[in-house]
């Protein structure tokens, strides 16, 4: 087998800084996902403690029972006190220990990796958070700054009821570029302020868009997190409204009128991330892109005129006599056609292989460049 060392400062290209690739990241492959719908068999978990719906609320792009139907996000709701779902027991100690005091715990442990550190957005400390979890399978190495466009409909307490809350990550505003992301912190690869605005760009000159202290959450986009300040959406109890759109029968028990974080029903069943789903799916409107640097590096394989000319085929070699070429045309004027190229590390081991789309003829009156593009 003849190898060729490469010639690194002629014969390899390293392309540094590429610009990433952005695609959208609902697996419809549409930039909006205008519809949402959930499972009627997780919804019958509700009735129980310790039943999934009331951890969290899977939105899929189509009726779950249809074989396109793919979660496209979760959202759950996190009390650090355990208020809004009910104990998990009615033990004696067992007070508060609940399914929103786990996602609480479990979210915090994961972005601080600290189970005594709170949630801040500003210079605010909610109690609660909502938290919208990408699915994994959706986006690629990143989700990508600047393309976050969440309406939420009237959950928006400073406007009237029928208003629509319009966010965004502040990115732009920041100057966020490729070679520069300019992350606020380093928790989860970094994160930027949910803001009211568009396209990465917040309305106003300041993140903090409550009282003058708070803003309306973080977006992790390595960890494809958006984790929301739950006294964002803490209405009074003048700005109560009827569900928008009506819950689905299988949820008849729940109102999804505001406030999204209420006093307290019967049972502690307050059921917030499923209001903030239904506030999210009436708008009609998210959008959030996904994003991966893709790494190239160019390798020209020069074929000179006086190599590559001979086969390793052992049909043209004969079985009796080692070595010996069975057709006379191949011994003074060989003929071969180059259809694959192999890229070995300096101990012989094949690392990559490239197919080429026609063969290519070559013989001692031929030399042949080819080039061939690794993208990792």
């Amino acid at each position: 087998m003849s190898l060729t060392r490469f010639d690194e400062a002629n014969d390899i290209v390293i392309l540094e800084n590429p610009a990433p690739i952005v695609t959208s990241t609902w697996s419809t492959n549409d930039n909006n996902l205008d519809t949402n719908f959930t499972s009627s068999i997780q919804s019958a978990s509700i009735v129980s403690s310790t039943g999934s719906m009331q951890f969290y609320i899977d939105a899929y792009n189509a009726v779950s029972t249809s074989t396109a139907a793919q979660v496209q996000y979760s959202l759950a709701y996190g009390h650090r006190h355990g208020s809004g779902s009910p104990d998990f027991t009615n033990d004696t100690g067992s007070f508060g220990f609940s399914a929103t005091k786990v996602n609480y715990n479990q979210y915090r442990q994961l972005v601080f990796q600290d189970e005594t550190q709170y949630f801040t957005f500003g210079t605010h400390t909610p109690d609660s958070i909502y938290v919208i979890n990408v699915n994994r399978a959706n986006y690629k190495q990143r989700l990508s700054a600047g393309t976050l466009d969440l309406h939420i409909s009237g959950a928006n307490i400073d406007q009237p009821a029928a208003s629509l809350l319009k966010l965004t990550d502040d990115s732009v505003s920041r100057g966020a570029t490729a070679n520069n992301p300019n992350y606020v912190g380093t928790n989860l690869g970094g994160y930027y302020n949910v803001v009211s605005g568009s396209v990465g760009i917040m309305s106003g000159s300041t993140i903090n868009q409550k009282g003058g202290s708070s803003s309306y959450g973080h977006f992790y986009p390595h960890a494809g997190l958006i984790i929301l300040n739950g006294d964002m959406f803490k209405a009074e109890p003048d700005s109560l409204r009827t569900a928008d759109p009506a819950p689905a029968s299988t949820l008849n028990t729940i109102t999804s009128s505001l406030p999204l974080n209420n006093p307290g029903l019967s049972e502690n069943r307050d059921n917030n991330h499923i209001k903030m789903y239904q506030c999210i799916s009436s708008s009609n409107h998210f959008i959030i892109d996904t994003e991966e640097d893709v790494n190239s590096q160019f390798y020209f394989v020069r074929a000179k005129n006086s190599e590559f000319n001979y086969t390793n085929n052992p049909s043209f070699t004969s079985g009796s006599s080692k070595g010996t070429i069975l057709f006379s045309s191949m011994r003074m004027n060989p003929k071969t056609f180059i259809t694959t190229v192999g890229l070995y590390n300096d101990q012989n081991d094949l690392l990559a292989v490239a197919k080429l789309s026609q063969p290519i003829a070559k013989d001692f009156t031929k030399e042949a460049l080819i080039r061939v593009k690794l993208d990792f």
